[in-house]
């Protein structure tokens, strides 16, 4: 465990998008996927990050946790290209990145659901994972291609509890609309995969459904960040956990090495003596902390 002592490009016409597993030496965890280096990020006087080092695998569920303010959406925002780092850099597949613009993200492999799902009721199923990449023959929609390869995707990430992709995305339930909007995110050949607060407002039944749709997606090869307040859901899906405080990494390690507790003080006060060395034994030790956060 790591912690921290211290304070334009579109797709060709007529390409049916792959839902594929991300291929490359990540995936064998050779290389992370994707590793911020000293990201910081101020605006104006204010320091809403501070010298946060990450890695996110391929394969792997990264969890981000954090209080209010702590900096979450700040962080991603900038790896999904809305904001640019006032320091540091992303490194995507071990090349440094420098992304300008939600599209350099998208084109790169980087896929931000957001809470508000960027979904349209009034169309279907289809037409909502292809919106904007529209498959076409002959300058017409090709409705057999699209609805193939949406078809594809839902069976890919095992999405069975929709009663038909051509029924409008209005009529679902929150956790099938979760679905749904990860489908697109895979089915546009996404290989990171961030959600941001994907349980919040969702039911026992509709929890369970998104909880098992990222389990599936890091099966099939993807990186995901997961940002959280709900700890159980924490616990029950990720590999890795990554805690913010005060826009500062306090800590960073895999799940074994945390317990409830130990993320509620690091959330709370950016420390916490309850972190174990990964075999439930001592506390880790301040020779194991890491000043990488300091900038």
């Amino acid at each position: 465990m790591v912690t921290n002592g211290s304070e334009d490009g579109t797709r060709p016409e007529g390409r049916v998008p792959s839902a594929s597993a991300p291929a490359g030496p990540e995936a064998n965890g050779d290389t992370p996927l994707l590793r911020l280096e000293n990201i910081g990020k101020s605006f104006g006087p204010v320091q809403a990050l501070s010298g946060i080092t990450l890695d996110i695998p391929a394969g792997k569920v990264t969890a981000l946790a954090g209080d209010n303010g702590a900096g979450k959406s700040t962080l991603i925002k900038c790896i999904a290209g809305i904001y640019q780092p006032t320091t540091g850099h992303l490194v995507w597949q071990g090349k440094p990145e420098h992304l300008h613009s939600p599209r350099d993200a998208t084109n790169l492999g980087i896929a931000t659901v957001y809470q508000d799902l960027a979904l349209a009721d009034n169309l279907d199923i289809v037409a909502n994972m292809l919106l904007g990449h529209e498959l076409t023959r002959f300058g017409l929609l090709d409705e057999i291609k699209m609805e193939i390869a949406a078809k594809k995707t839902l069976a890919d990430l095992r999405v069975t509890t929709v009663r038909s992709i051509r029924q409008p995305v209005g009529s679902l339930s929150g956790g099938q609309r979760q679905a749904v909007a990860v489908a697109k995110a895979v089915l546009l050949d996404a290989e990171l995969v961030i959600m941001d607060e994907p349980t919040a407002a969702l039911g026992v039944t509709q929890t369970e459904l998104v909880l098992s749709l990222i389990e599936r997606l890091a099966s099939l090869g993807h990186a995901v960040l997961v940002v959280s307040h709900n700890l159980t859901d924490v616990f029950r899906v990720a590999d890795r956990i990554a805690v913010l405080y005060l826009g500062r990494l306090a800590a960073v390690g895999p799940k074994a090495e945390f317990d409830t507790a130990s993320v509620v003080d690091l959330m709370t006060t950016g420390a916490s003596a309850r972190l174990h060395n990964g075999d439930g034994g001592e506390p880790a030790a301040s020779g194991n902390v890491s000043s990488g956060a300091e900038g």
